[in-house]
């Protein structure tokens, strides 16, 4: 089952909480999210699953800015949104999507009990000049059955900014320094002494 817009708008402050809220992105069974004016884009040449990726931060102008093909940008939400017993997903829009741009790749299904921003991952099919403050994705929810686990994660949750990859924190590495340590090991160095 799908919360319809009145049931969205019903369960504003008890279940679902969208900060700021305006009555007129909300849909027949979803909120319209929008884009903030930031983005990150990595530096790697290779992105490393084990490590965290360098990355640089891009402004969007008030005249807005061209996004490029095979370059992955990372957006994220105006909007903070917090949901309980429910489960957000994220969808982008179809009047963005047929411009060509994917404003949410992989990562649409939420968690029940998520609190924070949604990092949008974007790609470009073609050139498009992008704007911030553009309602690019929407939320829903559905119902869940059975006992719930609220989400908990040291990685994304209650976050306050644009969230790169940090799957390197499943994988056993935590920062540079245990990196280095790690390396030292598998080379046969060490600045032990």
């Amino acid at each position: 089952m799908i919360l319809s817009g009145s049931e969205i708008k019903a369960q504003l402050g008890k279940n679902l909480n969208i900060e700021p809220f305006h009555e007129d992105q909300l849909n027949p069974n979803s909120y319209n999210l929008t884009l903030h004016d930031e983005l990150l884009v990595y530096e790697e040449i290779i992105l490393d699953m084990k490590r965290p990726n360098r990355f640089r931060r891009i402004t969007i102008p008030e005249d807005g800015l061209v996004l490029q093909p095979n370059q992955l940008y990372l957006g994220r939400t105006i909007e903070h949104t917090e949901t309980h017993n429910y489960v957000p997903m994220l969808e982008g829009r179809s009047s963005i999507g047929r411009l060509g741009l994917f404003v949410h790749v992989t990562a649409g299904f939420g968690d029940v009990g998520f609190c924070g921003f949604w990092t949008l991952e974007m790609f470009a099919v073609q050139p498009v000049r992008i704007y911030s403050g553009v309602q690019v994705c929407q939320i829903f929810y559905h119902a869940v059955e059975g006992d719930i686990t609220e989400y908990q994660s040291s990685k994304y949750q209650h976050n306050t900014d644009i969230q790169p990859s940090l799957l390197f924190k499943e994988l056993g590495i935590r920062d540079e320094h245990q990196m280095k340590l790690a390396f030292d090991e598998k080379s046969g160095s060490s600045d032990e002494r």
